[in-house]
């Protein structure tokens, strides 16, 4: 059988939002997204629709072509799944895709992370629990909390990550 990957691609853009969650969390990298190809033509995450207006924020697939996204710091990993779990994968966004405007950005999530309380919100994730959400659905991984506690630090700490590309996101495309 064929081995797949998966890629998840953590960045620090420098926005006020990474830069205060910075503060509290001391990581290099506070957003985490996945994509489904090598040249991260297919990455998702939950984040701002528009770079300029932070307030306004849901499910996005990321355009890592964009100044915002180029200039930013990342560390780039593949992770080796199978077909079945692609195709589960690739379901889940699909359903997410389909209904991408009824999304919203959980921001009082991430402040249950804060005083580790999960704090789950109908159709609103932020990026490390839509990732871990992801993850699970597919049968990828299991964590030992809920989603509304995942940190990007704690996907990055998966084992079986394979680290591919560290520096500036327009070094990798």
């Amino acid at each position: 059988m064929r081995q797949e990957h998966i890629y998840l691609l953590f960045t620090n853009t420098g926005t006020l939002l990474t830069k205060a969650i910075g503060l509290y969390t001391k990581a290099e990298y506070n957003h985490v997204s996945v994509a489904l190809d090598v040249n991260l033509n297919e990455t998702y995450s939950f984040g701002r629709k528009h770079h300029r207006n932070p307030f306004w924020g849901g499910f996005v697939k990321e355009n890592i072509q964009e100044r915002f996204f180029l200039e930013a710091d990342c560390s780039i990993y593949a992770y080796p799944i199978n077909a079945k779990q692609i195709k589960k994968l690739q379901g889940t966004l699909n359903f997410f895709r389909s209904r991408e405007n009824t999304y919203h950005y959980n921001l009082w999530g991430l402040f249950g992370l804060m005083f580790n309380k999960p704090i789950q919100r109908s159709n609103a994730y932020f990026c490390s629990q839509f990732v871990a959400y992801l993850l699970i659905e597919a049968g990828i991984v299991s964590f030992d909390k809920p989603p509304e506690l995942i940190t990007p630090q704690d996907i990055q700490q998966l084992p079986g990550l394979i680290a591919i590309y560290q520096g500036k996101l327009q070094g990798a495309v």
